[in-house]
């Protein structure tokens, strides 16, 4: 058997193992789930006229639901990708990850099996939340068949990137509540960013930290491929911070997984 097909069997497997571990334990997926849910909610329900207004598109809460639900798909994948970290260190700390090491198995698929089953994961939550969207009265209309693609490559794109940077944070932390607290850094970016209000509307002062995250640019390109608005240079720059975070978070765990335990 060749080595690319080994790998192949050994991260099918793990794969498996990981949906079969987030079946059977599907309380840690859906409290992260009902974060932005419930965000989406208070935001359109309690706050909506009031934003709307605020951000110059009169009092109408169905504007605000457009503008607000791209930046909540992208919330929901770091959301999802904290219960990554959670599963990650568990493997490391209760000594199932000691035992693939003794074992014939490809070294790598552990960790691949862990970012595509997240990757699946995170595709599941935000067509869930995109559901809860349109029934509360987000359209999309305007949209043509490539620019959905796009957006779904984006979507796809991002949670891959997230996913291993989440990988890392879940090796390196010594249990789950310090792996949950190391990866809050993914869903406490999105309130900075542009998610709620444009980041013209913020203080001066505040505009930079808003701008220059991976959240911003990753949000105002799938809201111009969803909504029509202008991408500008968002579109290459949600690119770079995707491949540059992925690229990051696959060498970081690569390094952290391959040292000898001590």
């Amino acid at each position: 058997m060749s080595s690319l097909t080994l790998a192949v069997r050994d991260s099918s497997t793990m794969l498996r193992r990981n949906l079969l571990h987030a079946r059977r334990y599907p309380s840690l997926t859906l409290n992260l789930l009902l974060t932005p849910v419930m965000l989406l909610l208070l935001f359109v329900y309690i706050f909506g006229d009031v934003m709307s207004a605020g951000i110059g598109g009169g009092a109408d809460r169905s504007e605000y639901i457009a503008y607000l639900v791209p930046g909540l798909l992208l919330m929901t994948i770091g959301s999802t990708t904290i219960g990554t970290a959670v599963s990650v260190s568990n493997d490391m700390t209760e000594g199932i990850i000691a035992r693939f090491r003794t074992m014939a198995i490809h070294r790598g698929s552990v960790l691949i099996g862990h970012v595509v089953g997240s990757v699946l994961q995170s595709i599941i939550s935000v067509v869930l939340v995109g559901a809860v969207a349109v029934a509360i009265g987000f359209r999309s209309t305007d949209a043509t068949v490539l620019e959905w693609l796009a957006a779904f490559g984006l979507l796809v794109l991002f949670a891959t990137a997230l996913t291993w940077i989440a990988v890392g944070m879940g090796l390196i932390s010594p249990n789950a509540e310090a792996a949950s607290n190391n990866a809050l850094p993914l869903i406490f970016l999105p309130l900075i960013s542009s998610t709620f209000v444009p980041v013209e509307a913020m203080p001066g002062w505040f505009q930079p930290i808003a701008e220059y995250q991976p959240f911003t640019p990753a949000i105002e390109t799938l809201r111009g491929l969803l909504l029509g608005s202008e991408i500008g240079h968002n579109g290459w720059l949600a690119v770079v911070w995707c491949l540059g975070l992925a690229a990051l978070g696959y060498v970081w765990s690569k390094s952290v997984f391959n040292r000898d335990p001590k």
